[in-house]
């Protein structure tokens, strides 16, 4: 066993430390949050299946998942296909041993043959061995273009999750809440400056929190519009 959890869990690559619930802003989408949260607590559907489009947060709460299922003491792994969907799908082969499996960005490997015959008796062998297993994609698994109808009728098991993307007030929020969780002071003006400035992306504005996190440290000052200025040379 410690083989196979020692491989198997190598898999989990990307799995960010700051990907939790505690960082995530709810907005529009507490019913999926604490979906997922009873999931995971023994409380919920055994089966979730979570679509969004770009930007809605698909791949932060499926970490939030895994980090949540680490601190009750269960084995998880994640499975970004973004990274993954090259490889063979025989890397699903045992999972089942595992308390929880997130398998994030489902379409990249829609309508490929093999990928779906795995996927369908991965479904299967997940079922029948009472584990967790949650799913992302960009698409209602109606519209999601699965080939394979054993495969199309699995993903319509289970609870199905819409996400709804952050308003650009919804995304000022987030920025302040992660700003907070990091203990740094951010302003609604300076937050609000950084959005307008900023990439669109979340995943991008707070790597951009982050890089001002840091260099706020190194100068010992506040973040003000002048020093987000001076260190983004906007």
């Amino acid at each position: 066993m410690a083989d196979f959890e020692s491989s198997q869990l190598s898999l989990s690559i990307g799995l960010r430390d700051d990907a939790t619930f505690a960082n995530f802003l709810s907005a529009d989408n507490v019913h999926a949050i604490a979906a997922l949260q009873a999931q995971i607590r023994g409380c919920g559907e055994n089966f979730q299946y979570l679509y969004g489009g770009e930007d809605s947060g698909k791949s932060h709460l499926l970490q939030a998942v895994c980090h949540l299922s680490d601190e009750l003491g269960l084995r998880s792994v994640y499975l970004p296909l973004e990274e993954l969907a090259l490889l063979s799908p025989d890397l699903l082969d045992g999972l089942e041993e595992l308390d929880l499996v997130c398998i994030d960005d489902l379409h990249l490997v829609a309508g490929r043959k093999k990928w779906e015959t795995a996927l369908f008796h991965f479904f299967n062998r997940m079922r029948d061995a009472g584990r967790y297993l949650v799913i992302s994609a960009d698409a209602a698994p109606g519209q999601l273009g699965v080939k394979l109808p054993d495969l199309a009728s699995r993903l319509a098991w289970g609870v199905t999750l819409s996400l709804q993307n952050l308003t650009d007030e919804q995304k000022n929020d987030a920025l302040k809440l992660r700003a907070r969780e990091r203990g740094l002071e951010l302003t609604d003006e300076v937050a609000r400056y950084i959005l307008h400035r900023g990439p669109r992306t979340l995943r991008e504005l707070f790597d951009m929190l982050a890089r001002l996190d840091h260099a706020s440290l190194m100068a010992k000052r506040k973040l003000t519009i002048p020093f987000v200025r001076e260190t983004l040379q906007w």
